[in-house]
């Protein structure tokens, strides 16, 4: 018997079955070879949720909850925030290598080139409701570039693909601004690629004519670093959706507005909101020991803390941490601070936290910030949504590229009526 096996006896027919073993797993379809009769069609496994079923086998990126680490590429996430870009991050997420500086230096330029959107899709920003929220209007509008670029659906031709990416990570800044300055009346700035990545986006959402304005760069190297920890983060539910779109050979703006629609959700995307309510909701920090009752009773919910993956303490809640003193020497102190701070010291030395490995996620601090910046809390999910389109592409590239995988195509477990003979309507 091969050591890199695993041998399952089927107690229904006293059959054994040896099945291979390869990268710590087993393959779900050598499960159909067990089975009661021939006819049947085989075993299944059952995984809601998708916690423990690996559909991909991936080089982007990798994490280990219990020892709190994230790497991008091999590359620890510690140190690209403190050394690196957004931009030459997104570069080592799509082609797995560190540029050069002569490769950072024209990536950089053709993602700022293709900054401008169409003056239609413009047009179409500004019919949207005044209280639209940003992330519909991103949403719609990711599904809207198909139109602009139909040749994206030829994306197996290189070239292309890469005007796709260039189009991607430099027009969705434009897009989020668009939808803010309409949310907030203002006319559009249109982009400056002389402020940078994030120094751009900034200029486009705040400028207000002002002489002589300049972009603060401790806010845009913060910036800079939050989209940095929130490009990629594995097999999350909106990366395995654009995952399975992408299966069914559709373009790539197609597949990132189902992700960006995944993203929308509370649970998802909306994690750092939820933590701004609940330190407005706290109020104080002498409310918080009442506020830790509630939550041990389960009368509500500790946001920013726990994670699905993480089983100790988010790396990238370090990071951010320090991030925010930087932010809050420009914006002054946020009163939501001292309230996260003493909550944060309380719930790490709580017996009742500590067992069931509940520490700071990537949520926690990054909302705080946010609404140090000015950001109103809608525009938080976007904000998120930015960053991880270099995610979303690396994951949807190594998808299309991957022999192995066909059209996502989930199989169930049936436990409805079977034969049932149609009854007319004046006999029920």
């Amino acid at each position: 018997m091969a050591d890199n096996t695993v041998t399952l006896t089927d107690n229904r027919t006293d059959r054994s079955y040896e099945l291979p073993i390869e990268h710590d797993t087993i393959t779900a379809m050598n499960l159909r070879q067990i089975k009661v009769n021939d006819d049947d069609f085989g075993m299944m496994a059952y995984d809601p949720g998708y916690k423990n079923t690996a559909s991909v086998k991936s080089t982007i990126t990798y994490i280990d909850g219990d020892k709190g680490i994230l790497e991008y590429r091999g590359y620890p996430i510690e140190q690209l925030a403190e050394q690196s870009t957004f931009l030459e991050v997104a570069y080592l997420l799509l082609y797995g290598e560190l540029p050069t500086a002569d490769e950072l230096t024209k990536w950089e330029e053709r993602i700022l080139h293709h900054t401008y959107i169409h003056e239609s899709l413009t047009q179409l920003i500004s019919t949207f409701r005044y209280d639209a929220h940003p992330m519909s209007i991103l949403i719609s509008s990711l599904a809207a570039m198909r139109s602009f670029h139909p040749e994206s659906i030829n994306y197996e031709d290189e070239a292309v693909l890469t005007k796709q990416i260039y189009r991607l990570l430099g027009k969705l800044p434009t897009v989020a601004a668009f939808a803010y300055r309409h949310r907030i009346g203002r006319p559009v700035n249109y982009p400056d690629a002389t402020r940078g990545y994030t120094g751009n986006f900034l200029y486009m959402l705040d400028y207000m004519g002002e002489q002589g304005y300049e972009v603060n760069p401790v806010l845009a190297h913060a910036l800079d670093v939050l989209f940095i920890l929130h490009a990629d983060h594995e097999q999350n539910a909106s990366t395995s959706v654009m995952r399975a779109i992408g299966s069914t050979g559709v373009d790539p703006y197609s597949a990132m507005a189902g992700a960006a629609a995944a993203l929308f959700g509370p649970a998802h995307g909306g994690a750092n909101e939820a933590v701004v309510r609940m330190l407005n909701e706290i109020g104080s920090t002498e409310h918080i020991p009442q506020f830790i009752e509630r939550v041990k009773s389960r009368e509500v919910r500790l946001m920013g803390f726990g994670h699905r993956v993480y089983k100790n303490y988010d790396p990238r809640a370090r990071i951010i941490k320090q991030i925010a003193d930087q932010v809050f020497e420009v914006t002054g102190t946020n009163p939501l601070l001292d309230i996260a701070l003493e909550l944060e010291q309380i719930a790490l030395n709580d017996e009742y936290f500590i067992e069931r490995k509940l520490y700071p996620n990537v949520d926690f601090y990054s909302g705080i910030i946010y609404k140090s910046m000015g950001f109103p809390v809608d525009m938080f999910p976007v904000l998120f949504a930015l960053p991880r389109a270099a995610g979303w592409l690396s994951q949807w590239m190594e998808h299309i590229n991957d022999k192995e995988q066909a059209i996502a195509r989930p199989r169930q477990i049936f436990l409805g009526e079977r034969e049932r003979d149609y009854v007319p309507i004046d006999e029920r």
